[in-house]
């Protein structure tokens, strides 16, 4: 998979795109990540990139020809199509479904915005979808484009060293939380590792497992949950750690 980002920091995004499980898919050839900065195919001594907008108000906004010549650089470094996605505040929100998506494109291209943003002519001409990784306002879209290559690059296969990590992960299979984990040692100050967990009873710890990812999600994200369409099993689970929470507090 081959993400181009086009920013004015590329070499920020690359820095970050040097590590962990990002860094190791590249070193095993699984992605590759090349930055373009439209600074470089700006005119003037200044290299310009931006303007004030039409109408007032506060900030700068981005130019259209450096962002859209950057962009046809980009497109020409390699044959394979890409997909141009906007980062933005106002774009459709992240989700894995939309993660498990992206990571079977055999290329993504990753617009990054400064300022107050970029000009709108621009972004219908080019931009295929517009993303956000939530409701809040950074600097620009570099932060974003690194969020959206950690999550495209764990789910290539042979990025991880463990290809089931990505399968058990939050939000995959069935939209729900991931369950607590465990390591050494058994007790600590903070408290005693599960005795199921240590049982050898692999079923009894799936059980348990699915307990607590139902439970967890119905705490901390019910909007995840869709009781109606639980499994009869699943909802007897979910009743059982109600059952519980609710006699621990009674305690």
């Amino acid at each position: 998979m081959r993400v181009d980002v086009v920013s004015l920091f590329p070499e920020f995004v690359a820095q970050i795109a040097g590590h962990g499980v990002v860094g190791r898919a590249q070193e095993r050839g699984l992605l590759a990540v090349h930055g373009w900065n439209p600074r470089d195919h700006a005119e003037g001594s200044y290299r310009r990139v931006d303007d004030r907008p039409f109408g007032g108000g506060p900030g700068m906004v981005m130019l259209i020809d450096p962002l859209r010549d950057c962009l046809a650089a980009a497109r020409a470094a390699d044959r394979a199509p890409a997909k141009v996605i906007y980062l933005t505040p106002q774009g459709a929100p992240l989700t894995q479904a939309k993660v498990r998506e992206l990571a079977k494109c055999e290329r993504l291209i990753l617009l990054c915005g400064r300022y107050e943003g970029i000009d709108e002519r621009l972004i219908e001409a080019e931009a295929d979808e517009e993303l956000s990784i939530g409701d809040y306002v950074l600097s620009g879209g570099e932060l974003a484009a690194a969020v959206v290559i950690d999550a495209v690059a764990r789910l290539q296969e042979g990025a991880l060293n463990d290809n089931e990590s990505a399968i058990q992960d939050s939000f995959e299979e069935d939209g729900l939380l991931d369950c607590p984990h465990y390591t050494r040692p058994v007790e600590h100050s903070l408290g005693v590792v599960p005795s199921v967990l240590m049982s050898g009873n692999h079923a009894e710890i799936a059980k348990w497992r699915r307990q607590q990812s139902l439970g967890r999600t119905w705490l901390r994200r019910p909007d995840l949950l869709h009781e109606d369409q639980l499994s009869a099993a699943d909802r007897k689970l979910l009743d059982a750690f109600r059952d519980g929470l609710a006699a621990e507090k009674t305690k």
